[in-house]
């Protein structure tokens, strides 16, 4: 089983080198490398309580410690002396021990397994505001879909109403005063309908008014707005019928039942063949889909 092991840090203050012990010692030559000794020493006593011990090795106790951070043993003396001189270290009895008084309240530390944990710890809390902060960019993502979908939505259903009410207004300002047009019905035929048949119900409808206007038969008995949807007459009215003159009687070259004396006489092979032609002029506009 592995050694659980302890790391130590020195919690040195914001305001660290604007303490006046620390500016003087910087202003003196030499100063910067004089703080960065005195930082390093109190380092390396950070696991020993902010203390240094003379070993007896080196003779004197600042070559012991110019060896260990690989410094001047000059370099060393000058800032202990002037530590001493600042009462910032105490030397023990004996001048065998070295005591950094600010070290004690500055010290952290903490195991290697707290040290894990709290690491692994960090991972997962910025994993998870990754993940949150992707959740967050695709569901903003969704909603602005949704919303141009809808609005997509809302110009379409708003194209198709304006393309009736101009289809419904042909018939309803030909027939003012004299019929009303049947607006519900032909708006749910008019809704069923293939974009591109909604196109052609329009150019019809305005063949048709044209048309039947120079028969002179008056408004009354022309089709209205539903009929002429449902009965897809609209294919018929593609182009504007001739009206032609024989003596003092209009003769049109339009469907017989558009003549308000017309008496129907359709078979039923006549309807089965009507079916027909209608099946094949819906073949013609290919496959559409409702909108």
């Amino acid at each position: 089983m592995s050694k659980t092991k302890r790391f130590w840090w020195l919690k040195i203050s914001e305001d660290f080198f604007n303490a006046k012990e620390i500016k003087f010692l910087r202003k003196v030559a030499g100063g910067d490398t004089f703080a960065l000794i005195y930082q390093r020493m109190m380092i390396l006593s950070l696991n020993t309580g902010g203390k240094l011990y003379f070993e007896n090795i080196g003779n004197t106790f600042a070559e012991e410690i110019a060896v260990e951070l690989d410094e001047e043993v000059k370099n060393v003396e000058m800032t202990l002396n002037y530590l001493k001189g600042k009462g910032l270290i105490d030397f023990g009895e004996s001048d065998s021990t070295l005591e950094f008084k600010q070290v004690p309240s500055l010290i952290g530390s903490e195991t290697n397994w707290a040290r894990y944990k709290n690491q692994a710890r960090e991972k997962e809390l910025k994993e998870l505001e990754n993940v949150q902060s992707m959740s967050n960019y695709k569901e903003q993502e969704q909603e602005q879909e949704q919303e141009l979908d809808s609005e997509k939505d809302k110009e379409q259903k708003s194209d198709v109403s304006v393309m009736f009410e101009n289809y419904l207004k042909i018939f309803s300002e030909y027939t003012k005063g004299v019929k009303n047009q049947p607006r519900a019905k032909a708006k749910q035929v008019f809704l069923q309908l293939a974009p591109k048949q909604r196109q052609l119900a329009l150019i019809g409808a305005k063949n048709y008014i044209v048309w039947y206007d120079k028969t002179d038969q008056g408004p009354y008995y022309s089709k209205n707005a539903f009929a002429f949807l449902d009965d897809m007459l609209f294919m018929e009215y593609q182009e504007v019928p001739e009206v032609s003159k024989v003596g003092d009687k209009k003769v049109s070259k339009a469907p017989e039942w558009s003549n308000p004396t017309y008496e129907n006489k359709t078979t039923e092979e006549d309807l089965a063949k009507l079916e027909e032609i209608r099946q094949e002029a819906l073949n013609k506009l290919g496959p559409q889909e409702n909108e």
